[in-house]
């Protein structure tokens, strides 16, 4: 057994260094006097090692492009571009993606926005000569900012070990799912702001005071959302920090903000089994408190680890 939690905490270890929530994003707006000519900004993470992913756009399209500069955790360059025809019914094509960055193309044509998520995988967007679009795209990056966010899938995981009773999961689930969705809205919009290095620093926190919770003895049974709802305000404006580094279409403002927080809340729900069945497991074979140690290890180490390194981050 004993090596068994050795065997868990060491690929807890390796998931520290997972990859940040960082796609690119290829910004593209229509002329409002000729429907050939196009601006553009590419963003690229800079944490991506190797050769810059280039854009490739048809052949019908003529490109300028200025010197590149950094701002925030992108390398940006503006593009100029020109075409014989609308980019209507055309495709794009990413090439050198890193196989960890996903890139969001972001099209603002005078009507209407188009946006599409591409990869490593599928490299080339086919812009459709419909009308009518919806940003299906930011589903998919709440759903993958989920999964790449440890912090908030150990906060999670810690939550479950720290109340009993089904009822009691699924009001704090809510709680937690309600809060971050508030803090989300109204960061996104420019209600609140908070440094998001402080942000970050202060979600490690939350996780090392879910440590302390997950080893004691005493079970939320009555108020069990109240730490959910006070913590999840927190990772809110940490989801919010990674939507705003990418921007948003102001065009399509509040489904953009919709279809993200419900790929964040799918991806959460995806992940909800695999700690209620290494509980049930635990029950079964009478191993609950070696499993609420070890959680409480894990978890109060990895949040104290975050917090000292995004400190560090702030400071330096």
């Amino acid at each position: 057994m004993n090596k068994f939690f050795l065997l868990l905490v060491g690929i807890l270890a390796l998931e520290t260094y997972s990859h940040e929530f960082n796609p690119a994003h290829l910004i593209i707006d229509q002329s409002l006097h000729n429907a050939n000519v196009y601006d553009a900004s590419w963003m690229y993470p800079l944490k991506n090692i190797g050769k810059r992913a280039e854009v490739i756009f048809p052949s019908s399209c003529n490109i300028t492009s200025k010197d590149p500069y950094i701002k925030n955790k992108y390398l940006i360059e503006e593009l100029a571009i020109n075409c014989s025809k609308p980019l209507n019914g055309s495709a794009i094509k990413i090439e050198n993606l890193s196989v960890l960055t996903d890139a969001l193309i972001t099209i603002n044509f005078i009507d209407n926005t188009f946006e599409g998520i591409v990869n490593v995988q599928a490299p080339t967007i086919n812009i459709p000569q419909n009308k009518k679009y919806y940003p299906t795209a930011y589903f998919y990056l709440g759903f993958d900012h989920l999964l790449d966010g440890l912090d908030h899938i150990l906060f999670i995981f810690g939550l479950l070990f720290c109340i009993s009773g089904f009822l009691n999961i699924i009001k704090t689930i809510t709680a937690f799912t309600i809060a971050h969705s508030l803090t989300l809205g109204m960061s996104v919009l420019g209600l609140i702001s908070l440094p998001q290095g402080t942000v970050e620093a202060l979600i490690a926190l939350t996780i090392v005071y879910l440590a302390t919770e997950i080893s004691n003895k005493h079970k939320y049974t009555k108020t069990p959302w109240f730490m959910a709802f006070g913590f999840g305000l927190l990772h809110g404006l940490g989801f919010a920090g990674a939507l705003n580094d990418i921007g948003v279409s102001s065009n399509q403002l509040f489904l953009s903000l919709l279809f993200f927080n419900v790929g964040i809340e799918i991806a959460q729900i995806a992940l909800i089994p695999i700690p209620l069945f290494i509980i049930y497991l635990s029950i079964r074979f009478n191993l609950l408190n070696q499993a609420k140690i070890f959680m409480s290890l894990a978890v109060g180490g990895l949040g104290f680890y975050w917090f000292i390194d995004r400190v560090i981050g702030i400071i330096l």
